[in-house]
């Protein structure tokens, strides 16, 4: 009686657990010396043999469902910015209400340059429509510092720089 699969030359163990009408290792039927073959219609092997890999597949649809998952769940998982956080998409306009001489003024200047910020300076002294904006916000001195909506009246560091702070460099 011959051990050896005339399909793939596998030659049979002992140990094999697959019928003997069946080679373990392609899992093809043959005729052994006398043996019987199975029934046509049987797709079934015996408890023993392990069931046949579907191959990449399966897996491939997996990771594809994860990364679809992953992309379109990305705007649920990333932090809504809130007008109360204080930080807007772009820096807000800042307006300087100042004079030339004024050593504040030069201060406020200094601060903006060191820090990147951009702004636009009104001559309180030069500008008659700067002089009614100015008064309107309610300054009585300068500088006066419009950042947004937020006032800040003469020069005040800390006000500043919790006003600008996301768009402050160095």
């Amino acid at each position: 009686m011959s051990r050896i699969c005339p399909h793939c030359n596998y030659a049979r163990q002992t140990d094999d657990t697959a019928p003997d009408w069946q080679c373990p290792a392609c899992e093809k039927a043959y005729d052994k010396a006398g043996s019987a073959l199975p029934p046509e219609g049987l797709r079934q092997y015996g408890p023993g043999v392990p069931a046949r890999r579907r191959g990449r597949g399966p897996w491939l649809l997996v990771l594809f469902a994860f990364a679809a998952a992953f992309w379109f769940g990305r705007p649920l998982l990333q932090q809504p910015l809130s007008a109360s956080d204080g930080v807007a998409a772009s820096p807000p306009e800042v307006r300087l209400y100042a004079t030339d001489w004024c050593g504040y003024c030069k201060l406020t200047r200094q601060f903006f340059a060191a820090h990147g910020i951009q702004y636009v300076e009104y001559d309180i002294e030069k500008s008659s429509e700067a002089l009614k904006e100015h008064r309107k916000l309610g300054g009585n001195g300068v500088p006066l510092i419009v950042v947004g909506d937020e006032v800040v009246k003469g020069w005040n560091e800390v006000a500043l720089r919790r006003l600008l702070q996301p768009w402050l460099r160095g």
